[in-house]
């Protein structure tokens, strides 16, 4: 970032003034700015508007440069710089510099820095015996502690925080207004005397008896479940080395298999259950401090129940003072999932988590410092030496994207998908990516949704013309889109906005090749799309290859039962043959086969779907490794899990392309054969990835030949597969190809917003 300088006289005093826009709030940028400034021993002030930072610097010409060439290379851990604006003004002679209280004023936004992990100054101050908020739950300074989840508007002052009602005492109101103190302007400030407090109460809502944190600790060390109220809301917590208690979360949860996060005491005690190389550790120590997919040693001796059928455990570090609290010498790791009934939003207050998680957890640990916005964990698996957001939400949000877009470009909302729901505003060319909202199938989930979705609209002062949506009829997200907003109204098609996402991310415009790969998304056609490769930009797209489509039997129970699929993969691959095998593989079926054939020989309920998930959910049934979806992508995942580590070298299962169709003929036949003749199902599942990698690739590389194109990018759900995602990276980038991939927004449908938000700019847009 080049800074341009006004011209000056040489050796006469200047003032200038200057702009500072980025994440300069809540990060310790002014006392920063002021010990700059005093080194220097310039003159003038600094504060806060909705814009960023303000100040006015006035000193010698050499001295005043130098402080602004410090100032754009900023090495605050929090801080992140988008431009500096100087302005000449006149001197004044003055001889002091100082921090002004922040001025409602500016008419940009000012970007707020996401909830922040807790800093080893702050850790160490937790556990000195001398220090005075030794064993205090909520202790932070300017380089830790929450922001976005107890923020209630902009600019990011105390009394416009949740921490409004705790009055400083004097020694904290020091510290606050010392520049020379970490703690300077550190909203969240406290200490015991003065801060938040933690109760530990029984299923009654009874205050227990004693120390909170013994009492804690002894329930956990005997196989209770607490929720504990944490940043953005409420964890479900439980000893994650006892089985029983892993199994009786589970069952209280009625979740049985969908992996548990494991909260460990420290990097030491994550590196003796799972391998951890640099990139993942040094996400686990980020100040996001998100979960982060790792593979189990074999000799990790964790319940397998944390995560069934998956050889990975989805882990992350203390990043508050009360989850570090919650540790011991003979308490290690720590279950800790989202505080919620199952599909419903995470509790964020004491009496929401009291009503919904009463059958579920024994004891509450909680506090009385309220949570204004929601906000899940962040979760994020290294592939490939390179991350690949899963979940987008603490600390990541509500930090702004840069993203291309053309030059008069109208305010955006964009809804997103049903599924794994973000919702997106789009303003200046950032694109604000709201926390992570989860299934709106369920009212109180579509609440959660509206009110997120005003709240982020009020801290951004946004007044979107244009609404996103997807084209799909019946989305929840898109009618509660259409009745929040004035503006106009863009539809989106799924797929196109997977493509336009990642493209948005890498900041590509342009025409491009897209290989989207998930479950199910709504096509033009009418039909379920899943398995697809287009051609395009953000503001139109072509299909041009695809997954051949096999009818759904049973609509959304094919979804949730895998091995219907299989039924009907086998079906259409190898006519009255394959029937027949479907009641040889699934014989204790056999009266549910009859009535799936029959609905398919009639075409009744059975949509058909060229969906690369479905195709993974066919195999994974056929091979007995999972017939039953509990969650989003379980039989793929856990077919992934058997393949992972097997020998890949080998040809892959045959498949034609039939104009512009993928078929799976020649790839069902073979996978039957083999085992028949007894193969690992473990090696036919791996063969099987290699064919769909090869089957995709081809399609890409016969796109190139017909249009000249030769960039790609990778999106859908699928391609959390990190298999998928590196093979077909791989095999791309030897053909020649440039390859895009997402990193920090989900390949998932939590990225669609995003998509949708750039299709609905660069069409309402012009240069």
């Amino acid at each position: 970032m080049a800074l341009k300088l006004p011209e000056r006289k040489e050796n006469l005093p200047i003032r200038r003034r200057v702009s500072v826009t980025g994440v300069v709030q809540g990060v310790g940028f002014r006392p920063y700015i002021y010990r700059e400034a005093k080194k220097r021993s310039l003159s003038g002030w600094v504060l806060n508007n909705r814009e960023g930072v303000v100040m006015e610097i006035e000193g010698p010409a050499a001295a005043v440069d130098e402080f602004l060439s410090e100032v754009q290379n900023c090495p605050l851990r929090l801080a992140r710089i988008d431009a500096i604006l100087c302005t000449e003004v006149e001197a004044e002679g003055s001889a002091v510099f100082m921090i002004r209280e922040s001025a409602d004023s500016g008419s940009g936004l000012a970007q707020i820095p996401a909830d922040v992990a807790l800093c080893p100054a702050c850790e160490n101050d937790v556990f000195a015996f001398d220090s005075r908020r030794f064993h205090y739950p909520f202790t932070n300074c300017t380089d830790c502690g929450p922001r976005f989840t107890i923020i209630r508007g902009v600019p990011y002052d105390r009394e416009l925080t949740t921490m409004a009602g705790f009055t400083m005492c004097a020694e904290c109101a020091s510290e606050y207004h010392n520049p020379g103190d970490r703690r300077f302007h550190a909203e969240p400030n406290a200490c015991p005397q003065c801060g938040p407090q933690v109760s530990l109460l029984d299923g009654k809502g009874d205050i227990v008896p004693g120390e909170w944190r013994e009492n804690a600790l002894s329930f956990l060390r005997d196989g209770h479940i607490l929720a504990v109220k944490g940043l953005g809301g409420f964890h479900l917590v439980c000893n994650a080395a006892n089985p029983q208690a892993v199994d009786l979360l589970r069952r209280r949860k009625g979740r049985p298999a969908r992996p548990f996060a494991v909260m460990c005491r420290d990097l030491s005690v994550v590196r003796r259950h799972c391998f951890l190389d640099e990139a993942e550790a040094a996400l686990l120590r980020s100040p996001a401090a998100p979960i982060v997919i790792l593979r189990r040693r074999p000799e990790c001796t964790l319940p397998e129940g944390l995560s069934p059928g998956t050889r990975t455990l989805g882990v992350m570090v203390p990043y508050t003072p009360l989850h570090l609290l919650l540790f011991a010498a003979q308490m290690e790791t720590l279950v800790m999932t989202s505080g919620n009934e199952s599909g419903l939003p995470l509790a964020k207050d004491n009496e929401e988590a009291y009503c919904r998680l009463q059958h579920t957890a024994d004891y509450f640990l909680t506090h009385n410092r309220p949570v204004h916005r929601r906000c899940d964990d962040s979760l994020i698996q290294v592939t490939a030496g390179e991350p690949c957001m899963l979940r987008r939400s603490r600390g990541y949000v509500p930090v702004p994207c840069p993203v291309p877009v053309p030059q008069h470009t109208p305010q955006v909302f964009a809804a997103g998908g049903d599924l794994k729901n973000t919702f997106c505003y789009l303003l200046d060319g950032h694109a604000y990516l709201g926390p992570h909202i989860g299934d709106l199938a369920f009212t109180e989930t579509r609440q959660a949704y509206l009110e997120a979705a005003a709240e982020f609209a009020a801290l951004l002062d946004a007044g979107p013309t244009v609404t996103a949506c997807d084209c799909h009829p019946g989305y929840h997200a898109s009618r509660l889109a259409r009745q929040r907003s004035e503006g106009d109204c863009e539809l989106v098609w799924h797929h196109h906005a997977h493509l336009a996402s990642c493209m948005a991310e890498n900041m590509l415009t342009g025409q491009v090749i897209g290989v989207i790969c998930d479950g199910t998304g709504y096509g033009p056609d009418g039909t379920i799309w899943g398995g697809e490769v287009l051609s395009g930009d953000y503001r139109d797209f072509q299909r041009q290859y695809h997954l051949e489509a096999v009818p759904l039997p049973g609509g959304e129970g094919a979804v949730r039962y895998p091995w219907r699929m299989a039924v009907s993969y086998l079906r259409h691959c190898l006519g009255a043959k394959g029937a027949a095998l479907a009641r040889t593989h699934f014989p204790q079926r056999l009266q549910e086969i009859d009535l799936l054939l029959a609905m398919l020989q009639s075409g009744f309920n059975s949509p058909p779907a060229s969906s690369c998930g479905r195709l993974y959910d066919a195999v994974s049934a056929l091979l007995g490794i999972c017939s039953e979806n509990t969650y989003d992508g379980q039989a793929p995942v856990e077919l992934s899990a058997v393949a992972r580590d097997r020998h890949r070298d080998t040809s892959p299962y045959p498949f034609t392309v039939n104009g512009r169709t993928l078929t799976c003929s020649g790839l069902f036949q073979g996978m039957i054969r083999d085992l028949a003749c007894g193969r690992d199902p473990g090696d036919i599942a791996a063969s099987f990835e290699h064919t769909v990698v090869a089957m995709f690739a081809d399609a890409v590389e016969r796109v190139r030949a017909a249009s000249g194109l030769n960039r790609v990018v990778l999106s859908g759900g699928s391609f959390q597969n990190p298999y998928l995602l590196t093979e077909m990276k791989t095999r791309l980038q030897s053909a020649g190809f440039l390859v895009y991939t997402h990193r920090y927004v989900p390949a998932n449908d939590g990225g669609l917003a995003l998509g949708q938000a750039l299709v609905a700019a660069w069409r309402r847009g012009s240069d």
